[in-house]
């Protein structure tokens, strides 16, 4: 990697779950102020933006991972260090991720790009001479997916991205977080998703909750809500259509994609031959980092995902 180390976690750290786990729960980032906005989708629903603003003409737009949102300490972490150096920083809420449930039946998923169309396009309006975007795991899919979409048709504003820690075939990710050594992660993931699809079925008719109970993986929940709610034919079509491995070679913008090699999360399909047909990805897959994780323990309270991200950002 030029002009950084490659990461090298603390010694305290010594598996990849530790490496995951300790951000997770342990990590602080203080003196984050987001003001929020609430703007409105195509569709009469609502997505909540919680920006940091100092008239700056250059802006990160930040993507959040599943059941995650804008508070997650490795949210906050990548919003602080852009704001440092002068960047406006949008770390933005998916449907229902917020604190307030959305208006519409849909809720969020892996390839909802037309979501962050609709925040890029805000953020287009509000005058922005340069804008970046930053994506962690399902939010990473997101923006790859996105960049690849667009192609040559992305708005010229729109200069340079970076992501970790992304799923990159969500079919078999999603077989390699269901492995039992990744149980506490999926059961985590899954109360939470069967929390939402609980309240969201107490004030909308159209959500079935009696097969909640019978769902035991993250895969059954896709089957039988995630894909038909969001107009797939099941849970294998969703994975398909949505994952950004199809739309790599399409993006045509400077794009940085970082995956753990010891990555409890991610499946072999993560990690494509650095050469290649994807002229504009620098792929970069350090031994270790678990999922979301490459903490550092310094006086600045600064990871090395965040610094890489500014490094790539900022380099010509």
């Amino acid at each position: 990697m030029v002009g950084m180390h490659p990461y090298t976690p603390p010694t305290l750290l010594f598996t990849n779950h530790f490496e995951t786990i300790y951000p997770s729960l342990f990590r602080k980032v203080l003196g984050i102020n987001y003001v929020r906005e609430r703007i409105s989708t195509p569709d009469s629903d609502f997505l909540d933006l919680d920006w940091l603003k100092q008239d700056s003409k250059k802006l990160v737009i930040i993507s959040h991972g599943l059941e995650g949102n804008s508070d997650r300490s490795y949210m906050r972490g990548m919003a602080k260090v852009f704001y440092s150096h002068g960047y406006d920083a949008l770390a933005w809420n998916y449907r229902g991720c917020s604190g307030e449930m959305n208006r519409q039946v849909r809720f969020y998923h892996s390839g909802a790009t037309d979501d962050l169309d609709c925040v890029v396009q805000h953020a287009i309006r509000c005058g922005y001479d340069e804008i970046n975007l930053i994506g962690f795991s399902l939010g990473g899919n997101l923006t790859l997916k996105y960049l690849g979409e667009q192609g040559a048709n992305l708005n010229p504003l729109v200069k340079k991205g970076a992501t970790f820690s992304v799923p990159l075939n969500l079919r078999s990710s999603c077989e390699k977080i269901s492995e039992s050594s990744n149980w506490i992660y999926s059961q985590r993931f899954l109360k939470s998703l069967k929390k939402k699809v609980l309240e969201k079925s107490e004030i909308m008719s159209e959500i079935d909750h009696k097969p909640l109970n019978k769902i035991k993986t993250l895969l059954e929940f896709d089957n039988v809500y995630t894909a038909p709610l969001h107009g797939f034919r099941d849970a294998f079509d969703y994975y398909e259509q949505c994952s950004a491995s199809r739309f790599l070679s399409n993006i045509q913008r400077p794009m940085l994609v970082v995956n753990a090699m010891n990555d409890p999360f991610l499946s072999e399909d993560c990690y494509p031959d650095k050469e290649s047909n994807v002229t504009f990805i620098s792929f970069e897959y350090p031994a270790r980092g678990g999922h979301v994780g490459f903490a550092q323990f310094n006086k600045n309270n600064l990871y090395w995902s965040e610094l890489r991200a500014l490094q790539f950002i900022q380099s010509l």
